[in-house]
């Protein structure tokens, strides 16, 4: 019976020492040994045995990167301004020993580490540097950490700034900046959109202008070279019909009823052959009748002697008008002119009359 005891106790203690003497480590971890209270090795993953009673695992180490998200932090910038930022960091274990033995609690280092540094970057900074500066602070940043954490057996990967909240205040001032900036680049898009519709407006009714001018003109040229056949025309056919005296006469008698129907005419200016037609007229009818005699009529003489003396005088012509626009009515009597555009048709009859 004792010796059936004894058995059993020597079997437990060896396989409590087995079970003490066997250490299995998982992937990406590693154990750190003391024995007999100093550093003795790194157990790496996989299957490992230690002494027991001797040796005994002081820590377990993970060797994956790590990520830690710091609390805000008031930081001051250069401006005088109280910004709080937030940080995470990405980190990694290279060195378990160092890890264990060269900083008691590396996590908390680190977070005061960065805070401290975050502070030194962003004091040389204003706040608008500090809104759009992430990537030169994240690289400050990264250097001084992994600087001062390598000897601790940690590699800073990466440190990324998750938010800068600046004070109540400058966020409303930001707004009212920012919405004044777009109010003043629309007010600039829409001065430009009625500068250039204005622009484009004076083009077009400056083109306009310039095209009816030009219609205008050419209208006038055709009008007036229109004119000028028209009265070249009539000048010939008068020239080449060499019209008598009588025939003068009888389209003076025609034209003298249209002078009198505008509303606006008063007075007339009749040309000096007017009469000196008339005269030849009534010569052409009455010679008929006294080509017998021998002695000179009154007309002959009028004619001879206004052939003498140059143009004759002749008395007033009396001409009935209609009554004007405020009421004055009656004839108006003028004595005749004569008339520039006459006077080649007046060489004419002096030729005939000579003749």
């Amino acid at each position: 019976m004792i010796l059936i005891i004894v058995v059993a106790v020597v079997a437990a203690v060896m396989v409590v020492g087995f079970g003490r003497t066997v250490r299995i480590v998982p992937q990406a971890r590693a154990y750190v040994v003391e024995r007999l209270g100093s550093y003795s090795r790194t157990l790496d993953a996989g299957l490992n045995s230690v002494v027991p009673f001797i040796d005994r695992i002081r820590a377990r180490v993970d060797l994956r990167e790590q990520v830690v998200s710091f609390a805000p932090q008031p930081v001051i910038t250069e401006d005088n301004l109280v910004v709080h930022i937030d940080t995470v960091l990405y980190f990694q274990v290279t060195d378990p020993r160092a890890a264990t033995y060269e900083i008691a609690n590396f996590i908390q280092a680190i977070e005061q580490l960065t805070v401290t540094t975050l502070r030194n970057v962003i004091g040389g900074m204003d706040l608008e540097s500090t809104l759009t500066s992430r990537e030169q602070i994240n690289a400050e940043l990264r250097g001084v950490l992994d600087e001062a954490t390598g000897k601790w057996g940690i590699r800073v990967n990466r440190v990324e700034l998750k938010a800068i909240d600046p004070p109540g205040s400058i966020k409303d001032a930001m707004e009212k900046q920012l919405r004044a900036e777009r109010d003043k680049r629309a007010a600039i898009l829409t001065a430009e959109g009625v500068r250039q519709s204005q622009i484009l407006t004076a083009e077009g009714a400056k083109q306009s202008a310039i095209l009816t001018a030009e219609g205008e003109r050419q209208s006038q040229v055709l009008v007036a070279q229109g004119q000028a056949e028209a009265i070249g025309t009539v000048f010939e056919a008068i020239h080449r019909g060499r019209p008598d005296p009588e025939l003068l006469a009888y389209q003076y008698l025609q034209t003298l009823p249209k002078l009198a129907n505008g509303d606006g005419n008063h007075t007339w200016l009749i040309p000096s052959e007017l009469t000196r037609a008339l005269d030849a007229f009534a010569s052409g009818f009455g010679d008929r009748r006294t080509e017998q005699t021998s002695t000179p009529g009154p007309a002959a003489l009028r004619e001879a002697s206004g052939e003498a003396a140059g143009a004759p005088q002749m008395p007033p012509v009396v001409i009935p008008a209609r009554p004007a626009a405020d009421g004055a009515a009656g004839p108006r009597s003028i004595r005749g002119e004569q008339a520039p555009g006459t006077q080649h048709l007046e060489r004419d009859d002096a030729r005939r009359t000579g003749r």
